[in-house]
Parts: C-alpha cells; sequence; structure tokens
C-alpha cells in the first residue's frame, strides 16, 4: 500500500450530509471522525451510553481494519459525553477495551445534533511497522 492519502466510508448518511469521511488514512496514521454509537446497518441506537460506546467501538474497528491497523493501534481517543452521569460507565467500556500502552484520551461533557446521541468517540491510530 501506497502512502497516498485515502478515505473510509461507515454508510453513516451524516457522512454524506455533513461532507466529511469515517477516516482518513495518511501514510502510517489513521485519523477516525468522531463516531457516535449508531448500527449504520439498521440504523439503530441503544438508549445505554455503554451500549453506545460499545457500538461506536465496533465502527471504529471496522474502520481500523479496512485502514490496515486495529483497536491497539490507537495513539489517542477524545470522548464527547451529552451527560457528566454516562462519564463513568462510559469509561468502564474505554477500560475494559484498551491495555497497555494505552492511548491518551481527552473527555468531554458537550451537546449533540441528535438527542439520542450520548457518546462519541474519535480516534487517532498509528499504524505499526
Amino acid at each position: 500500500m501506497s502512502d497516498a492519502r485515502w478515505t473510509i466510508s461507515s454508510g453513516s448518511k451524516f457522512e454524506k450530509m455533513a461532507g466529511y469521511s469515517r477516516a482518513v488514512i495518511d501514510g502510517e496514521w489513521v485519523f477516525v471522525s468522531g463516531t457516535a454509537g449508531y448500527n449504520f446497518a439498521d440504523g439503530s441506537i441503544s438508549d445505554d451510553a455503554a451500549e453506545q460506546t460499545r457500538q461506536s467501538l465496533k465502527t471504529i474497528a471496522h474502520a481500523l481494519t479496512e485502514a490496515g491497523a486495529s483497536l491497539s493501534d490507537i495513539v489517542r481517543v477524545r470522548v464527547y459525553v451529552a451527560d457528566r452521569k454516562d462519564v463513568m460507565g462510559v469509561s468502564a467500556v474505554l477500560g475494559e477495551t484498551f491495555s497497555d500502552p494505552r492511548p491518551t484520551n481527552t473527555t468531554i461533557i458537550c451537546g449533540f445534533a441528535m438527542e439520542e446521541m450520548k457518546v462519541e468517540l474519535e480516534v487517532t491510530a498509528l499504524k505499526r511497522r
């Protein structure tokens, strides 16, 4: 695979509407857009923030696999949570997912465009050589 820049789509209706890619691969770097907990195959989303986190990670893992990387290649994660009360549940899922060396993490409490969204994850990965 060349070092050319290329993109991956997850099939989210938001990608086309807002003009972005699920992931951009530039050499060994993989930049994954903010990924909500929607199941893009059927458009569903759980009411539970922890389950939304698990689904978001599944979507991210799929994009990373397409990019030739994996969750273990993630070096940075940004976590956006709608309600402070969900931070611990979301964090527990992330703690179960990542092992040493764990990525850096910034967690932000914020609002979302879609009311059903409780969490969104954005990651950067560096493919191992």
